[in-house]
């Protein structure tokens, strides 16, 4: 290996210690070397799956069912079958019957949502809401969550209003990538309705330990902006997080994308 080949693998590797992309790959003649093309193959595959895989609605439901604040209430949106999911955005934001959630008015709400990735779901969500619970239980009153299968999140502002929620989060998969597929976004909506839009809600995205934002932090911020919006008596857009004077705990991974 010559010096220069050298000194440009050192470049990239210290690069690559700070990022999930796929940067400096190299050639194998005119192509990329064959490592590298079987990674993205997995990483393509990996993230259709997430996408594809139906939520596991029993095992979730259990998981969350064990956390203490009551039985979750299953739902689903008027998307009948994951193609229709995705061909039908406007669809997986309609409640096909809510009939099964409670109405019980509660400071805070959550619904967990499938979303483009039921595996991030799978993976994360009941570990987040345990975080949110620690972070949120002892200061406000919590409805008995709500799981959400075909869901977008705008479906939450619907059962937000049959459930009598001052706020709402909903835990969702977000759409994955070639570098992560198992990411969850939380988005907060203070006083949550049909017909809120992007602009009334504030989203924590970048959800999956360990190389994401952990549970712990995200709940952190979750409560920062829970406090904020009922002080200011609305979310969205004037909100902004304040909870990030000091650092993250260690290994928390990149710093989240608040909007």
């Amino acid at each position: 290996m010559s010096a220069d080949e050298l000194a440009r693998r050192e470049f990239w590797a210290g690069l690559r210690e700070v990022t999930q992309a796929r940067i400096g790959l190299g050639r194998a003649g005119n192509a990329l070397p064959t490592r590298d093309v079987l990674e993205l193959s997995a990483a393509h595959a990996a993230a259709r799956d997430a996408v594809h895989v139906p939520l596991d609605v029993p095992r979730l439901a259990a998981d969350v069912g064990a956390l203490g604040i009551g039985a979750p209430a299953v739902v689903t949106s008027q998307a009948s079958t994951r193609g229709e999911y995705l061909r039908r955005p406007d669809l997986g934001r309609l409640p096909a019957d809510l009939s099964a959630v409670p109405g019980a008015p509660a400071d805070i709400g959550v619904v967990l949502a499938d979303g483009l990735s039921p595996t991030a779901l799978m993976h994360h969500g009941a570990l987040l809401l345990e975080a949110l619970i620690a972070e949120l239980g002892s200061a406000y009153t919590l409805a008995a969550p709500v799981i959400a299968t075909q869901a977008r999140v705008a479906l939450g502002d619907h059962i937000a209003m049959r459930g009598q929620y001052t706020t709402l989060l909903v835990i969702i998969g977000e759409r994955p990538g070639l570098s992560v597929a198992d990411s969850l976004g939380i988005y907060l909506t203070h006083r949550p309705r049909p017909g809120c839009s992007d602009a009334d809600r504030n989203c924590i995205s970048n959800i999956h330990p360990p190389d994401g934002l952990g549970y712990r932090d995200a709940a952190r911020i979750a409560a920062s902006l829970v406090a904020g919006a009922r002080a200011l008596g609305r979310s969205g857009v004037d909100l902004k997080d304040t909870s990030r004077g000091g650092a993250l705990e260690a290994g928390a991974g990149p710093a989240p994308e608040i909007r």
